[in-house]
């Protein structure tokens, strides 16, 4: 059987990351993340090979050098460029389960070159601006938060980087809307999910029924 990767994306305060957790949380499903790297450093309660695979710069230089990154997004800070990347460091060809990622529509678009058509099942997670600017700042309006020109950074990068064209050429139709009940989100991806695996399951029955017949 051929696992997948279902790829999970949206704009900033979409709320992929709980879509996310509670996806991985779900047993019927089997589902195993897709560990990312990236070259920042390690913060308070995150843990290598958990949360991310943390390298170097050397450590990414080797990586490219064979070339085993499929994809590299890298920001400005004020601690310097960090990197996080996708690499093949064989998580799809021996995995046990089908993965779950999390990412960019960029990052989706690299991954579903490099392993091909119907390998990597988009999961696009759609919710009202107004909606979602709202549920911004109020993340923002928490103590230790007040980050209001980041929000407002993302929010207008998101409106470009999520535009209706990039969504038309990633071959991105099917959508989740999460504007109310966010259960109800979900449930839709989980049958969604579901529904594919079952689809997996069907075609090894047969594959295995032809082979045993001849």
């Amino acid at each position: 059987m051929e696992h997948k990767i279902f790829y999970l994306m949206g704009k900033s305060a979409a709320g992929k990351d709980t879509v996310y957790e509670e996806l991985l949380q779900d047993e019927e499903l089997d589902l195993v993340p897709l560990i990312p790297y990236t070259t920042r450093p390690i913060r308070e309660a995150e843990q290598d090979g958990v949360d991310y695979h943390f390298t170097d710069e050397e450590g990414y230089r080797k990586l490219a050098e064979a070339g085993k990154v499929i994809e590299m997004r890298e920001y400005q800070t004020v601690l310097g460029p960090w990197k996080y990347y996708t690499v093949d460091d064989g998580t799809l060809d021996f995995a046990q389960a089908d993965i779950l990622a999390i990412g960019t529509l960029e990052s989706y678009r690299k991954l579903s070159d490099y392993y091909g058509p119907g390998r990597v099942i988009p999961l696009y997670i759609e919710v009202e601006d107004g909606i979602r600017l709202g549920r911004a700042l109020k993340r923002e309006l928490k103590p230790g938060n007040h980050k209001y020109e980041e929000m407002c950074r993302r929010f207008l990068a998101d409106q470009k980087d999520f535009s209706e064209e990039k969504l038309a050429e990633a071959g991105i139709e099917k959508r989740f809307n999460n504007d109310d009940e966010r259960e109800t989100c979900i449930e839709e991806i989980r049958s969604f999910i579901r529904d594919i695996q079952e689809e997996g399951k069907e075609g090894l029955n047969v594959g295995i029924s032809g082979y045993l017949r001849t």
